[in-house]
């Protein structure tokens, strides 16, 4: 999870899906999570009370792995030369575990699930960002979708780099995953349950139907 100050590339994609996941059936926790890579600076009045939690939440996940040892190993396993972009790639990797998974996470088809919750972010698009309400579709259509293999993943690296307009190594991201595979995995599963105690406490404390016990 790639901590806001360093996604100088507004809406560069990253782990969309693995940020929707976390913020459970809440609309306007869905929709501030996933503002989360196009909102800088202080959150302010002009979102509702649940909608600025959604974006407080997604920082908070990003601080989380930033600082959590398992995330940091999975960085170190990605070779050194791509330097800060690591936790780019990291952030790709996780999504595609849970994307290629989902069955283990989810009794909602995927499918279902991303109609869903386009649904749901749609519903507030009067919030979103002038760039975020542009990738919708593809985000929904064409990013999470393609996380489900390996290849999909080493495409969108590619697609992403060539979006970006400062030079970068993400174009040789899926090679790294593939290198990997299992190590990143590991990583990825022990992370999970970690963060999403960490999410659960968080939104209890805001009150979220469904995330108290």
């Amino acid at each position: 999870m790639l901590p806001l100050e360093h996604n100088h590339d507004q809406g560069i994609p990253m782990n969309y899906l693995f940020h929707l996941y976390l913020s459970g059936n809440d609309p306007d926790i869905l929709t501030g999570n996933l503002m989360g890579d196009f909102v800088k600076g202080r959150v302010g009045e002009e979102y509702p009370p649940r909608l600025r939690s959604g974006i407080v939440l997604h920082r908070r996940i990003d601080s989380f792995a930033q600082n959590q040892a398992l995330f940091r190993q999975s960085k170190q396993r990605i070779d050194p030369g791509f330097g800060h972009w690591r936790g780019v790639l990291v952030d790709m990797f996780y999504d595609h575990f849970l994307a290629a998974e989902w069955n283990r996470w989810s009794k909602e088809p995927f499918e279902s699930y991303l109609a869903r919750v386009r649904r749901a972010v749609e519903g507030n698009y009067r919030y979103l960002p002038e760039r975020m309400g542009e990738l919708l579709p593809v985000i929904f259509e064409t990013m999470l979708p393609s996380y489900r293999t390996v290849e999909g993943v080493g495409l969108a690296l590619k697609r992403m780099s060539r979006r970006i307009q400062r030079p970068n190594p993400l174009a040789e991201g899926g090679g790294e995953l593939q290198r990997n595979l299992a190590g990143f995995h590991h990583d990825f599963l022990e992370f999970v349950p970690l963060v999403q105690d960490d999410v659960l406490h968080f939104l209890c404390g805001k009150n979220v139907p469904d995330h108290c016990i």
